[in-house]
Formats: structure tokens, sequence, C-alpha cells
């Protein structure tokens, strides 16, 4: 064959205009490249956001206007159940796999595939979750977004043949870029990666996600206007409302606390139901009758808020068919509760049955009511006196509060609500609010919303980078198989000659069926070895011991090094669960890994 150089015009003229640009791309240095690529990422993933936003709105839009009218309050009913079928349908038929809770299913990516996400989730997640959310699923797009991102940046850096250092930063670099795209929101964007999804960056690896959030938010400038997502009216901040910060603060931990726990624990209960259509029609029911009583619960339920910022005056006047709660000052706050404490419900019965969508969307939602609820009570209870609680200051504090403790990312939400309300001059109750709500929930729950069920799985990547480490490792990766072995009923001359051909001194004994039985140490043998008269009389099983632990082939590497540990082994062999033997595991061997996999991960 001819080689490139000397192809003939008109052959090299037949190759991909891809192909020539991955190639041209490839003669620049990685680290160039990656800047390059994260603005490529960054203005795919800002208008990936805005997809999804505009798909959104066309079907709410194109639903409300040809069927709000002639079905009426079948249309709350009827309506989310049929996207979920849709979304479902999608998934099981189409694209053949689950792409629901987008960001654990990033962090799994990270953890446990080397940063590596299928190529359709570039884009199915956009298409599942607008139909769901588009008909009113109670749900929220962050979520998709965030993964349909993660999967742009994954993929384009395996396409330029990306290390695995550098993948994981472009993965990181669409996630951040989706929720700046989404929320017009660079900081937090870059927040929301550094706390919840990258366990370890360097200050340099800051350039590449910096670049892709800020090209992200001028794509959604221009094609979503320069208007903050949520519009607001503030009143300035007064002193003597930190003691209800404090307690707003507290009163988030509760929810956030609630929050997380509802959502496993229902997850769990309807996940045991294994027809997947009998699922659909009992989440769909379940979720038309709450919309159906409370209509805030419909779609992502942001238009439900503008009211609350606004300082709006609220009536459940037409509103509800729960008509008999209008008649106290209390109905509005108790209306408002009850959606507080629903909304986990009517999010987690879309999620499982079948529609896609996250929980970030819902999270804010609940913050909102839950600042609402707590400033229109003190307002109630204070009626008459002189203090006044402004209630549009603490919908958008509360939204940062849960956010913080749902998510366990305080940094993320005081920016990202300070960002996309312009709401900079409550700084001091947005650090006082989430700080204290993250505290409360941390106290009792260890882990966020989107980490709890990896980490009881032990594939959480952590901010510590021994654990990170030690996550990252497998077993595979320092099994050794070199090691000559033995049949348990073999006579001592046939070891004798084994040890003669191998370059161990260790050698495990097995049965006729390949399980391992225990090991022979050349140490122990040395002084028998040269004694002829014991080697026709003795056999293996003579000068066996017994294995101090094993360790099997899926094992977390922390349970390895603690079985170590316990042992104070040197070497421990790997079977599988019949204890067919695989090889040995050394701590030396882990050692080595561990310092390659330690210095991939904190090189600058």
């Amino acid at each position: 064959m001819p080689k490139s150089g000397n192809m003939p015009k008109n052959e090299r003229k037949k190759r991909p205009l891809g192909h020539s640009i991955r190639e041209r791309l490839k003669r620049i240095s990685e680290h160039n490249l990656l800047l390059i690529m994260s603005f490529v990422v960054g203005v795919l993933s800002g208008l990936a956001a805005v997809i999804l936003k505009k798909l959104v709105e066309w079907i709410q839009e194109g639903l409300s206007d040809s069927f709000a009218d002639s079905l009426g309050a079948a249309f709350y009913i009827v309506i989310p159940g049929i996207g979920m079928l849709l979304a479902m349908l999608f998934c099981r038929f189409v694209i053949k796999d689950g792409i629901g809770h987008g960001v654990t299913k990033v962090l799994q990516a990270v953890s446990k595939n080397e940063s590596r996400i299928r190529p359709h989730n570039m884009w199915s997640s956009v298409a599942a979750s607008s139909v769901t959310i588009g008909f009113g699923g109670s749900v929220g797009a962050e979520a998709p977004i965030v993964y349909t991102g993660a999967a742009i940046g994954s993929n384009f850096a395996r396409y330029m043949g990306m290390s695995y250092r550098n993948m994981t930063i472009l993965l990181g670099c669409g996630a951040a870029a989706a929720v700046a795209g989404i929320f017009k929101a660079p900081l937090a964007g870059v927040l929301f990666v550094l706390e919840i999804l990258l366990f370890n960056i360097s200050m340099t690896s800051m350039m590449p996600l910096l670049i892709s959030t800020v090209s992200a938010t001028v794509i959604s400038y221009i094609f979503l206007g320069q208007d903050t997502p949520f519009q607001c009216t503030l009143t300035p901040f007064d002193l003597r409302n930190i003691p209800f910060y404090i307690i707003l603060g507290l009163f988030c931990g509760g929810c956030s606390i609630y929050f997380i726990r509802t959502t496993l624990w229902l997850e769990d209960k309807i996940g045991r139901m294994k027809n997947p259509y009998l699922k659909w029609v009992l989440c769909a029911m379940g979720l038309g009758i709450l919309i159906f009583l409370f209509p805030p619960l419909y779609g992502e339920g942001y238009g439900s808020l503008g009211a609350l910022l606004n300082g709006t005056e609220l009536s459940l006047d037409g509103q509800t068919p729960l008509a008999f709660m209008t008649d106290s000052v209390w109905a509005v706050p108790v209306f408002f509760l009850l959606i507080l404490i629903l909304k986990v419900f009517s999010m987690t019965l879309t999620n499982a049955g079948g529609g896609v969508g996250g929980t970030f969307g819902p999270t804010l939602f609940i913050g909102a009511i839950a600042g609402f609820v707590v400033a229109r009570s003190f307002n109630l209870v204070l009626s008459g006196t002189s203090l006044t609680v402004p209630e549009q200051n603490f919908v958008l504090v509360g939204m940062a509060g849960l956010m913080a403790g749902v998510m366990q990312a305080p940094m993320t939400a005081i920016f990202l609500i300070a960002e996309i309300s312009g709401g900079y001059d409550l700084f001091l109750p947005l650090i006082l609010t989430a700080t204290i709500a993250f505290g409360t929930t941390r106290v009792v729950e260890k882990f966020s919303i989107y980490t709890k069920r990896i980490a009881q799985k032990g594939e959480l990547l952590t901010h510590d980078s021994d654990q990170a480490v030690l996550t990252l490792m497998k077993v595979s990766d320092v099994i050794e198989k070199d090691f000559s072995t033995v049949e348990i009923d073999a006579p001592f001359e046939s070891l004798v000659k084994v040890v003669a051909e191998s370059n161990r001194n260790i050698f495990p004994v097995l049965d006729s069926r390949n399980r391992f039985q225990g090991y022979v140490s050349l140490a122990d043998i040395r002084k028998y070895m040269f004694r002829p008269e014991l080697q026709k009389t003795t056999f293996v099983y003579n000068y066996m011991k017994s294995a101090e632990e094993y360790v099997y082939e899926d094992d977390k590497m922390d349970v390895v090094m603690k079985k170590f540990e316990i042992t104070d082994a040197w070497n421990l062999p790997v079977v599988k669960q019949d204890r067919t033997y695989i090889g040995f595991v050394s701590k030396s061997k882990i050692f080595s890994v561990y310092r390659s996999e330690l210095k991939m991960v904190s090189q600058d």
C-alpha cells in the first residue's frame, strides 16, 4: 500500500472532513488540545441546554393550547402519564438503556468506567427529559442536561484519543457548561463540578472549566436573552432578620434530610415491582391525582415561583379543588407546606414510572416553598408588631438552603442563587442559611442525594486522594498469575521439580477441580528439599498452609486493604466465590499500582 504522504490526490480527497480535522488537532500538544476542546464542548453543551429548554417550552405550550380547555381537569391527570410512557418506551426500545439519575451516572462513569459515557447520551437525555417535563412530569431538566454535557465532553475526548485524566476534565467541562448554559451561571457551573463531580482537580485544570462555562453562558445569552432565569423583587437585607434566617437554615436542613431519605425509600419500594407497565400505571395515576389536587406540582414548577419571588398576593380561589382550605389566613402557607411534602412523591413517581428527569430542579422548587412557608408563618405570628419578614428574600435564600443540604454543595448553592436571580445583596443570608442547612444535614446524612447509593456500594470518588485512588483501583489491576501451582495429593518430589523451575517462593495448592486449598512457602520446605527419603514418602498436603484470608475477584480495594491489615500477610490468594483459583495479590504490587494511580490523579 502507498504511504499517506505518497497517496494520490484523488485518494486523499476521499477522507472525511472530520478525520482530517482530528489528525491536524492531534499534532497539537494535549494541553493546548484540551483548551480547544473545552471551548468546543462548552459551545455544544450550551446549545444542548438551549435546545432542552426550548423543547420543554414548545411541548408544554403545544399541549396546553391543544388540550387544556377540552380536557379540563383531566388534562393534569392524563397528560403527565402519557409523557412518562413515551419516555419509558423510548428508553426500552430505542436506546435500550437506563438514563435516569444523570448526575449519579456521571459520578459512576468517572469512578467505574474510566470517564467513558455512551455516545447516545449526547442526545438521548435531552429527548427523553423534554418529553417527560413537557408533558408535565414533576422533575427537573438540570440533571439530564448535566448528563448530556458530560457525555459530550467524554465522547469528544475519546474521539481525540485523550488520556483518562484529560477525558475526566473534559467530562467535567461538559457538565459545568451544561449547568452554566441552563442557568446562565458560569461560576456556579465551575463550583458544581468541583464540589459534586470531580474528586481531585488542580488549579491548572481550572482554565478549561472556565472556558467551557463562559462559552456556554454566551450561547445561552444569545439564544435565550440576557434576563436572569428568575426575575425577583428583593428588599434590602436587614440585620434584625438574622435569627429568622438561622431558623430557615435549620428548617431547610430538616427538609433536606426528609428529601433524601424519602426519595431513596420510595424508589426502593417502587423498584421492587418487576412489571414496568404496571409500575407505569400506578405511578401515572398517583402523579395525576397529586397534580390535579396541587397544580404547582405540574412540570418543573418554576412558573409557580414567579409570584413568590415578586411578592404577588396569593389566593387559592380557583387554583385547587381543595376549596375548604381557603377560609383561613393559614390556608396559603398550609397549602404550600403540603406541596413541599408531596413534591418528593410526585418527583419520585415520575422517575420510577418511566420518566426521565432530575432532582436538581425539585430541590430548588422545594427550597423556594420552604422559604415562603417559613416567612409567611413568621409574618402571621408577628402580625400586629413592627417586625416583618421579607417573603421574597426568604424564597430565594430557601432555594440555596435546600440545595446546600440535599446536594451537600454549599458553595454551588450560594453562587448559583446569586447568579440566577441577581440577588448579590443577599450574600450574607445566603451564606448563613446555606451553611446551617449543610451542617444540619451533614450531621445526619454523610452523603448527598447523588452520592449515597454509590457510596454504599463503595464506588464513590472523594476529595480525599488516598480514598479516591483506592476507589479507582480494581482487584484485576493487581492480580499476579505467574505462580506455579501444584496438586494437593502430588508427591513431594513433584513439588521439588516445580520449585526448581520457578522464580517464585509461593506455590498455590489446588485440588482436581482447580479450587484453592492452600499454599506452600519455599522458606518452609527448603530444609526438606535435600532429603531424598522424604520425596516419595510425603505429599504436598504435608507441607501446605491454609490462607489467612481470601480476596474475591469482585472485592473493592478498601476491603482488600483491610484484609491485609487484619492478617498482616504480604500475599493473599484471589479466588472466585466457589474458591476457584485465579492468582495472588501482594502488598508490593498494590503499592506499585497505587503510586501510578496517585501520580495520574494528582499530576498537574
